[in-house]
């Protein structure tokens, strides 16, 4: 978790420096939900991150170096520069890039599942994210009746940030929790505090736990308020000052740092670990100023997500003559 927000800010300050063209998005308040996404998942496994999952991504097992280079633009990153921000992935890992499309990963994890399952793998299982804005959508749908249908080991995480962008939750949606679809789709439903780590953990990894067992796809709802804009272009200047005074508006890093002090785990520290890590993930992307290979623009370059057994020179993009 503090991994991922001392990343984030470093991503921020270069956005801001003009380093970064395009977007960046974090998940500042987001990081409970997140890295139990990607803690309780084995190699073989299938992660499909959505925008402000760089601690679930982290925890997956993904290179700060990933991030970095597909940031700024490095032929040398997992899309080859010709992709940015979050939508980057290695998808021979398990991890894959995401889709803009809001609701599309769903589809996206259930057939590498069906497909790991047509090979005759064992012990598998996918996990998506979505937003509760992502969830009002026909792709998502579409997705989690698959799902279901097919009985694939899949978990879903929905995390209620109370915004689709601007749009508040009673303009997205009539039911009393997005939990009570679960059982009209076939799945098994759990809701959790997202800024309560322990509950995080105990929900999400007991969700992993019972799909790798065979049970029906596992819904998490997680309800926390993303405590950013969309993205860093966005003030956020629509968020009411009444929901920043709910609950589910704490910042999960201080509820656990207090947590830890609370339970004797560890003393005051935290402000000198985060300030350690803080420089040492500067210093970890400090190759900005040094020259760095830019995206080629040679017609017929290897495609950054072929996944195939084929060889890599044979995976090209369609010529111009084509």
């Amino acid at each position: 978790m503090l991994l991922a927000r001392t990343l984030e800010e470093k991503l921020v300050s270069l956005y801001r420096g003009g380093l970064i063209t395009g977007g960046v998005y974090v998940g500042r308040g987001q990081e409970a939900v997140s890295v139990a996404c990607g803690l309780f998942l084995q190699k073989g496994d299938i992660f499909a991150p959505l925008i402000r999952d760089q601690a679930g991504r982290s925890a997956f097992g993904e290179p700060l170096v990933d991030v970095a280079r597909t940031y700024l633009g490095s032929r040398q990153g997992p899309m080859r520069g010709r992709d940015g921000n979050i939508h980057r992935g290695r998808p021979r890992d398990g991890q894959f890039a995401m889709i803009s499309h809001l609701g599309a990963m769903i589809s996206v994890a259930v057939g590498a599942l069906m497909a790991k399952r047509f090979k005759g793998e064992k012990n598998f299982v996918g996990l998506t994210c979505i937003g509760e804005g992502g969830m009002q959508t026909g792709s998502a749908h579409e997705g989690l009746n698959i799902a279901a249908v097919e009985q694939v080991p899949l978990v879903v995480v929905a995390t209620n940030n109370h915004y689709a962008y601007s749009t508040p939750n009673e303009r997205e949606f009539a039911c009393h929790d997005l939990v009570d679809r679960a059982k009209g789709y076939g799945f098994e439903g759990h809701t959790i505090d997202g800024t309560d780590l322990a509950n995080c953990l105990d929900v999400i990894g007991g969700a992993v736990k019972q799909a790798r067992a065979g049970r029906p796809p596992q819904l998490v709802v997680a309800s926390i308020l993303r405590l950013s804009g969309h993205g860093e272009h966005d003030d956020a200047s629509y968020v009411t000052e009444e929901i920043k005074r709910e609950p589910f508006a704490r910042d999960c890093l201080k509820c656990t740092e207090k947590t830890i002090v609370d339970l004797n785990l560890a003393r005051h520290c935290a402000s000198g670990a985060k300030t350690r890590r803080r420089k040492w993930t500067a210093q970890s992307l400090r190759h900005k100023k040094k020259p760095r290979p830019r995206p080629t623009k040679k017609i017929g370059a290897p495609f950054p997500c072929a996944t195939s057994s084929i060889k890599s020179n044979e995976h090209h993009l369609p010529r111009s003559d084509s």
